[in-house]
């Protein structure tokens, strides 16, 4: 039993290096550098949406109905700032996991190139983040102080699947909503190839979060697996309630007060998040992560 163990482990390794070489030959034949890619010098038009407008938050409600073409626009322009900026805060996280899991171990191992690639590539994102949402003319949108702290206290302590499920989960629900945008040609040009650009790297780092999240919980036994899938639920709860900052709906010039309302009972934007997370549901369900006190958390956050 013990030889059968080690073996299948070492099938395991090999296996993940074998993902990892082809992800770094993905990797070497089609990247981009976004600070050459990405428009930055041509002025903000405003007469594009900064989003598709079915992802607002606001969308299908009767304020939306009541809001003229200039305030949805800037309302989605605002919106898109603020998923960036959720974004920029997520990866800072992710790349002090992978830091971390892959500290002092073989640099030659094609893992832990392919884990250095991505970070390089999570370093670049953030900055193309950071310079959109500043060139969609909004503020530096921050999480809540509780969810900065929360996370604080996970890139310190998560490890194993818990880590690289949590990745997996931030951003398999930003790759659907950014496929959309980056089709919709009612999306500002700059916006519509920043997404185009984080969907196409971050289909590699989606495919290496799934290996990992399999390999690590191959060797999970049963109360570690169940703690955490509560604690990836839990993080996967704080990541989508931080996408859209309350004070987007100020600065977009409207009714705080009543936007906030609606959007709490939005119905359809909650079909939404739990339509482009029917993937990563179903792959959670397959790993054994879907326990009765982590689906408590998806529900809540309309993810399932």
């Amino acid at each position: 039993m013990a030889s059968s163990t080690v073996r299948s482990g070492a099938e395991r390794d090999v296996q993940a290096a074998e993902v990892a070489g082809r992800l770094l030959d993905s990797a070497q034949q089609l990247s981009y550098d976004p600070l050459s890619e990405v428009d930055w010098d041509t002025p903000l038009d405003e007469d594009f949406h900064g989003a598709s407008p079915e992802w607002s938050t606001l969308y299908g409600t009767s304020y939306w109905a009541e809001l003229t073409e200039a305030q949805r626009k800037e309302l989605t322009r605002q919106e898109a700032a603020s998923v960036a900026s959720t974004g920029i805060w997520f990866e800072m996280i992710l790349q002090q996991l992978i830091l971390r899991d892959v500290y002092a171990k073989d640099p030659t191992d094609e893992t832990v190139q392919w884990a250095l690639t991505e970070i390089a590539d999570e370093c670049r994102h953030s900055i193309m983040f950071a310079r959109g949402a500043k060139k969609l003319r909004a503020p530096a949108y921050r999480p809540h102080r509780v969810a900065v702290e929360l996370g604080r206290a996970f890139k310190t302590l998560a490890f194993g699947e818990a880590a690289y499920a949590a990745i997996l989960v931030a951003e398999e629900v930003l790759d659907v909503m950014q496929r959309d945008w980056m089709r919709d040609e009612r999306v500002v040009p700059f916006v519509r190839t920043i997404n185009n650009i984080h969907v196409v790297e971050e289909s590699r780092h989606m495919k290496f979060a799934r290996e990992e999240t399999r390999r690590h919980l191959a060797k999970a036994g049963r109360v570690r697996r169940r703690i955490h899938a509560f604690v990836i639920a839990v993080a996967a709860y704080v990541i989508v309630t931080s996408m859209v900052n309350k004070a987007v709906y100020a600065n977009a010039g409207l009714d705080a007060k009543r936007a906030i309302a609606e959007a709490r009972g939005n119905e359809h934007h909650k079909a939404m998040l739990r339509s482009s997370c029917a993937g990563l549901m179903e792959f959670l369900a397959s790993a054994g992560l879907l326990t009765r006190p982590a689906l408590a958390f998806y529900k809540r956050a309309h993810l399932i």
